[in-house]
């Protein structure tokens, strides 16, 4: 019986050995820069995180496919180095010695990227599946819709165009004011009037005007 049950773990693990290897069919290669992302709180990468990226990755297996019955065992690690990188393949749970097509795991990792990356405190960048694009971050939204900022800038240029126009015309007309004003003052100033073609300067009606030689004769009859 034991030996029975020794051939049978040995014969699936040299299964296992034929299905993760790098380059093997549906197989994954995952580069981590832990160190990169966090520096001085970086973790390190042990059998504990190897077995929460096994547990996430059948959790993405299971969320993209509400029928899958994948566990935490299905996910086959291989060739792990120190700088952390490794192999991984995701066998099928009914038979347990092929695998998961490989368009089924890159579907379900692109499904649930962020979620695999927050649990390792990583990102597209460093934590890398290589045959797997990166997934784009869903846009973010501003907290003011779009259409109420464009309302608000062009009420604003339509208010501003109307103080402008407002402001023009009040210099122009202040401006007309005062040059006509200007206008007046110099004609009453130079106001010139021509006498027999000799130009005389205009009769000032109030004060009136002196003839010199009568203003002679009476200073000389006048006089004591």
């Amino acid at each position: 019986m034991l030996r029975t049950l020794l051939l049978t773990l040995s014969v699936v693990a040299i299964a296992h050995a034929e299905l993760c290897k790098p380059d093997a069919q549906n197989a994954f290669k995952v580069r981590i820069s832990i160190k990169t992302a966090l520096g001085d709180n970086a973790y390190a990468w042990d059998a504990n995180e190897e077995y929460l990226f096994k547990a996430m990755v059948a959790f993405a297996m299971r969320r993209y496919s509400s029928k899958s019955t994948t566990q935490i065992s299905n996910v086959l690690l291989c060739n792990v180095t120190d700088r952390v990188s490794f192999w991984f393949v995701v066998t099928d749970s009914s038979k347990n010695v092929t695998t998961v097509p490989g368009s089924e795991v890159e579907a379900a990792i692109r499904m649930n990227r962020n979620r695999i990356n927050n649990a390792f405190l990583l990102s597209d960048k460093t934590l890398q599946f290589l045959k797997i694009t990166s997934t784009l971050s869903p846009p973010v939204e501003p907290s003011t819709p779009v259409w109420l900022i464009v309302f608000g800038v062009v009420l604003c240029l339509i208010v501003a165009g109307i103080v402008f126009l407002v402001v023009s015309g009040i210099q122009k007309h202040n401006k007309k004011n005062k040059e006509s004003t200007e206008r007046e003052n110099l004609e009453e100033k130079v106001e010139v009037t021509l006498e027999n073609g000799i130009p005389c300067e205009a009769l000032d009606l109030k004060a009136g005007h002196i003839n010199g030689v009568f203003a002679a004769d009476d200073e000389r009859f006048t006089s004591l």
